[in-house]
């Protein structure tokens, strides 16, 4: 049995003050690490004490620090890997959210969704996004680990799950699956049909009380 658990980093500077995110690396507020130790808290009781973890975080603070939390309950460390960020919206990035607000261009209804940059200068397109992240989860499946941890971002775990699920990248126009900020995914294969699962969807009960 494979089990991959996909966390979304907690609340974030750029959440507070209104800001794009994308690739600006904006940092966990207090309240993001408070959610990050339950996250970590919450990983170590579902996950068997004796059994080897891979944990996987894309590079940018808000992920690296929830991945820190993690690592220091599991006793490992965190492997950084880029393509697993948020989606870049380019000129956009750091920008008060009003501004991207006034600019953005939504995708058509039907025609190219996967090709629409949204009107954002050096924004990448869903297909770059999905590309790149459907890359790193090819890597990521040919580690053999029972359990592994993936730490990203809200937007990008829509294409951490497609992926796991083999859905074709041209088919991904229309996908878009939400999960709130600290919320763990569970991911799950079988080792008889291997069938791939998703278990369980943006679960944000550690997070309650």
């Amino acid at each position: 049995m494979r089990s991959i658990h996909v966390v979304t980093h907690p609340e974030a500077s750029h959440h507070v003050e209104e800001l794009v995110g994308g690739w600006h690396d904006s940092h966990l507020t207090p309240a993001g690490l408070r959610e990050a130790a339950s996250i970590a808290r919450a990983l170590r009781r579902e996950i068997p004490e004796d059994a080897e973890v891979e944990l996987i975080s894309s590079d940018l603070l808000r992920t690296r620090r929830t991945a820190e939390e993690i690592a220091g309950l599991f006793g490992v460390e965190p492997v950084l890997d880029r393509r697993l960020r948020e989606k870049s919206y380019g000129e956009a990035e750091g920008r008060p959210q009003e501004w991207l607000d006034k600019r953005f261009v939504p995708p058509p209804a039907v025609g190219d969704r996967m090709g629409h940059d949204e009107g954002v200068p050096g924004a990448e397109t869903k297909a770059a996004f999905a590309r790149r992240v459907y890359a790193a989860m090819e890597e990521i499946l040919q580690h053999p680990y029972e359990h592994q941890i993936i730490v990203t971002h809200g937007f990008a775990l829509s294409f951490v799950v497609a992926s796991w699920i083999r859905m074709p990248i041209d088919s991904l126009g229309y996908v878009n699956l939400r999960a709130p900020s600290g919320s763990i995914t569970h991911l799950r294969e079988d080792d008889f049909f291997h069938n791939r699962q998703l278990a369980r969807l943006g679960d944000t009960r550690h997070l309650e009380g």
